[in-house]
């Protein structure tokens, strides 16, 4: 498998592809309805050059609950798996259990309170419906920062970071310590718009980054991510806008140019790599040969995969449920980390959206290799880079790659527990790496 253009050959290219891993409204605007494409204009007295910052706020009709609830009493279950493990998919008695608990106890409406008691707002950007969530620190000369999502995951992910990042005091830390917190959805994600056209990829995302933060009043501010996050973050930091003044990356892209091939082709590792090598590139390589087709079939066939996404409550939740399953610190339980509530707050933001098909597009856009040093052209990073390793993500970036990789990496460290959902999982811990990695650049 090569890092050339992807569409030249799906055979090639099919698993490093994989690799592409966010106060209530006016009476005449309904956000609901414009994430879910109902709203075919654009929010009553607003053009797509408006600049305002609309405050948002969000409510699912009833009926949308009741025909969730039906679909997914009516299921169609594939039959058993014939191993005793999830060598070939996530296993049906998870599926079954999660997804009845969906139909049957889980609320909504709870989730729908979690978000409308934070400050929600939506702007239009480059002619598209930005959703986002901002949170003023009470501490004086807090320090902004940008936090991105990825896939499966969407703006959820953050919200148990929001007490430990904007009141420190509060969470063992200092009142120098405080963020602002802006939380945006990416487009085609969560409630943000849809894109209908082209270009919507990580470049085009980071400057509607640089360009939200702007028109939030700041002149200086940081960027955080992992998975989608950290590919946005790494175009911003190209870009270098002025008032960036790092990033910070929980899932940095490291792989030096002279390993791709035989991570690729599932070659046994060179002997001069060290341990710590050693096991990033065998993870690698087990996550190309095995757990990346899915990846794959968002990058070349996102409308494909869209029909079932968008149609199959169980079969959107079998997709995202996997990915909880594997990528967390939690030897494969994801109860373990995370809620049944928390991962279907996750897994219903996606159905009520309908964004199973417009997420996957990101990959389509991405198309290119998010682990690999040089696909991201990270020696033309020189904003200072802060990267955070935790022990559950889909592979440890060493040190010695990351320095290679970032020639601006000033901070670098290894967190005791947590996975790619790092904020998710871990906050506190996730709090307390953002506070160390960007504290020299107050």
């Amino acid at each position: 498998m090569s890092y050339t253009p992807a569409r030249r050959s799906f055979a090639s290219r099919t698993l490093a592809m994989a690799l592409a891993m966010a106060v209530l409204a006016p009476a005449a605007y309904s956000p609901f309805a414009h994430a879910t494409g109902q709203l075919t204009g654009t929010p009553s007295g607003t053009t797509r050059n408006d600049e305002s910052i609309r405050p948002f706020h969000v409510h699912v009709p009833q009926e949308q609950l009741d025909d969730l609830r039906r679909r997914i009493a009516e299921t169609r279950w594939p039959d058993k798996e014939t191993v005793n493990d999830q060598s070939q998919g996530i296993q049906l008695a998870r599926v079954q259990e999660l997804v009845r608990y969906w139909g049957t106890d889980y609320d909504w409406r709870k989730a729908e309170a979690q978000l409308n008691a934070l400050p929600q707002f939506v702007t239009t950007i480059d002619g598209e419906d930005i959703q986002f969530i901002h949170i003023r620190s009470k501490h004086k000369n807090a320090l902004p920062v940008i936090l991105t999502h990825g896939w499966p995951g969407s703006p959820f992910e953050f919200i148990k970071t929001i007490g430990p990042l904007t009141d420190p005091t509060a969470f063992g830390g200092k009142a120098e310590d405080a963020f602002d917190v802006v939380i945006p959805a990416i487009p085609g994600y969560g409630f943000s718009g849809k894109p209908t056209g082209l270009g919507w990829g990580p470049e085009r995302t980071a400057r509607a980054w640089d360009t939200l933060m702007k028109r939030l009043g700041y002149k200086h501010y940081v960027s955080q991510g992992g998975d989608h996050g950290s590919v946005i973050s790494d175009a911003l930091a190209r870009q270098a806008p002025k008032g960036l003044l790092a990033i910070h990356l929980n899932m940095p892209a490291t792989i030096p140019g002279n390993l791709v091939r035989g991570i690729n082709a599932g070659d046994a590792p060179p002997e001069s790599l060290g341990a710590p090598e050693r096991e990033a590139y065998q993870s690698l390589s087990t996550f190309f040969g095995r757990n990346a087709a899915y990846g794959a079939l968002m990058v070349t066939r996102p409308q494909t995969i869209g029909y079932s996404l968008s149609d199959s409550p169980a079969g959107l939740a079998a997709w995202m449920y996997e990915k909880f399953a594997q990528w967390s610190d939690s030897d494969g339980v994801p109860e373990r980390v995370l809620t049944k509530d928390e991962m279907l707050n996750d897994i219903t933001l996606y159905w009520l959206t309908n964004t199973g098909a417009s997420s996957s597009r990101f990959y389509w856009e991405n198309n290119n290799n998010n682990f690999s040093a040089d696909a991201q052209k990270t020696h033309d990073i020189k904003v200072p880079v802060a990267i955070s390793v935790f022990p559950g993500e889909i592979y440890k970036a060493p040190k010695s790659w990351s320095q290679q990789a970032y020639p601006s990496l000033y901070y670098y460290h290894q967190v005791s527990k947590g996975g790619h959902f790092a904020a998710w999982e871990q906050p506190q811990l996730f709090a307390e790496e953002l506070r160390d990695a960007f504290r020299p650049v107050r």
